[in-house]
């Protein structure tokens, strides 16, 4: 199993050093990929989580491929109808074979409705988009003489169940967000029976889930999310989404709180901890 981090890339926090140090620091405890969020007209419905500055993941990632050697890079998630689908495969493309191969492209329909006024996309359309944009950026690079990246592979994010049909259309992993352990149960069988509905393999599963540890456990319950606990519940979270078919597990260490940012050291050492214990 590969286990990733989402990196923060807004906030007061966010700066080339601050990045470049997350960047270090999570390849140097030895994680298997470094993922991005996106925004591009930082609304007010936006700003209420994740205010400005915010860089905008390709540039980033682009950058920081230069900085790191090993670890993959990726997006959780790529709002797909907020960029013509060309430029998305063009940006991907470049970016896969700047990088040496180490990209996956995480893509969603997006949620901020104010932002999509922002940039004139019809916010009704974003399902229909994404699934639009995705077959156009699939067939762009089949023309592997201008592209020359081959099929990159894309995770569908979202958590609703044209998510998961989307995933399964695709044949793509699915990558559900923060979650509790019930839900996810079910939803895995969800997509189960979506698979068999549709005639379609079941996809494969790239969970990200919210990293938070705590001296005391958390007493189960439908309240409490993955990730969320001492080390050992942590640790039993990812143990049951290894079981579950996840073969990457994305672990986000941000509470919430955009002063966060500018204290990286936190999340550093609860990311530590994992590593030095992961599976």
């Amino acid at each position: 199993m590969r286990i990733g981090v989402n990196v923060p890339n807004f906030g007061p926090g966010a700066n080339p050093d601050n990045l470049a140090r997350w960047a270090k620091t999570v390849e140097g405890l030895g994680f298997d990929l470094l993922m991005l969020s996106d925004h591009v007209a930082i609304t007010s419905d936006v700003a209420k989580q994740y205010p400005a500055p915010f860089y905008e993941p390709v540039t980033t990632l682009s950058w920081l491929a230069g900085i790191t050697t090993r670890i993959g890079l990726g997006t959780t998630v790529l709002i797909a109808p907020y960029r013509h689908p060309l430029l998305v495969a063009r940006m991907a493309a470049n970016l896969q074979q700047l990088s040496g191969g180490r990209l996956i492209l995480g893509v969603g329909v997006g949620w901020a409705r104010e932002e999509f006024e922002a940039l004139g996309i019809p916010f009704e359309r974003r399902g229909a988009l994404t699934d639009e944009h995705l077959r156009i950026i699939r067939a762009a690079w089949e023309n592997d003489a201008d592209y020359g990246c081959g099929q990159i592979p894309i995770w569908v994010g979202g958590n609703s169940d044209a998510a998961k049909r989307r995933a399964v259309r695709l044949g793509s992993p699915w990558h559900p967000l923060r979650f509790t352990m019930p839900w996810f149960r079910e939803a895995v069988q969800r997509l189960k029976d979506i698979s068999a509905e549709l005639d379609r393999p079941v996809p494969e599963l790239a969970p990200r889930i919210h990293l938070r540890l705590t001296e005391k456990p958390i007493e189960p319950g439908p309240d409490r999310r993955a990730g969320e606990g001492t080390l050992e519940q942590v640790l039993e979270d990812i143990e049951e989404l290894r079981r579950a078919g996840a073969e990457t597990v994305l672990l986000d260490p941000y509470h919430g709180d955009p002063n966060e940012t500018l204290r990286p050291e936190a999340a550093w050492q609860a990311l530590a901890t994992v590593a030095a214990h992961r599976p």
